[in-house]
């Protein structure tokens, strides 16, 4: 079978996409809108941010591949990738707060520890989402950041609403063990932090 994410995979969906083919803009979200809905989630701690950012990354990379952009078709995860990042700042530059604007809140200084408690925060999600199989992370990302419902998860992924309830049990039980576990602070774990 082959691997979707192969560059000759990809490469062949960028040039689909080119084509115009509705199948391939399908194809591309399937793909990448939940990738970029977490990186943009992580990064902006903000559900509808994260949600708009995701979509604005789509149609970014549609209107770019169709206009000839991408001029490395099988590079097309990192141009995805890339146009998210690049969204992301856009977000976080307009929404940051200027000082000296009239009925602002002054800017709030944050100090090493709270840096770095966020740091590890991201951290933690990201090995967690790393770790779990890709139905099972949409599934959980459908239903904590989301808040669907297991039947209306079961009808976005083509699955029964009792394997979407087995799913969500698992990938709770995994992510549940692996902070716990990745939380102790035990010499061996922060070995092993440095060394990833």
């Amino acid at each position: 079978m082959r691997d979707p994410e192969a560059p000759e995979s990809l490469a062949g969906l960028a040039e689909r996409i080119r084509r115009g083919e509705g199948a391939a803009d399908e194809e591309l979200f399937r793909r990448f809108h939940e990738k970029v809905f977490v990186m943009a989630l992580v990064r902006t701690r903000d559900r509808e941010a994260a949600r708009d950012v995701a979509q604005e990354t789509m149609l970014a990379v549609l209107t770019g591949v169709r206009q000839g952009r991408l001029l490395e078709p099988e590079k097309l995860a990192g141009y995805v990738c890339g146009t998210a990042r690049n969204l992301v700042h856009e977000h976080l530059r307009a929404n940051r707060p200027r000082p000296g604007l009239t009925g602002a809140d002054p800017p709030v200084v944050r100090g090493a520890d709270e840096e770095l408690e966020e740091a590890e925060r991201s951290f933690l999600v990201h090995r967690v989402l790393r770790s779990l199989t890709s139905p099972d992370r949409a599934v959980l990302v459908l239903t904590l950041v989301d808040g669907l419902a297991p039947a209306e998860i079961a009808g976005r992924l083509g699955l029964q609403p009792e394997a979407v309830r087995q799913r969500k049990s698992r990938a709770l039980r995994r992510a549940r063990a692996l902070l716990e576990q990745l939380s102790r602070p035990t010499r061996e774990r922060h070995l092993a932090v440095r060394g990833t």
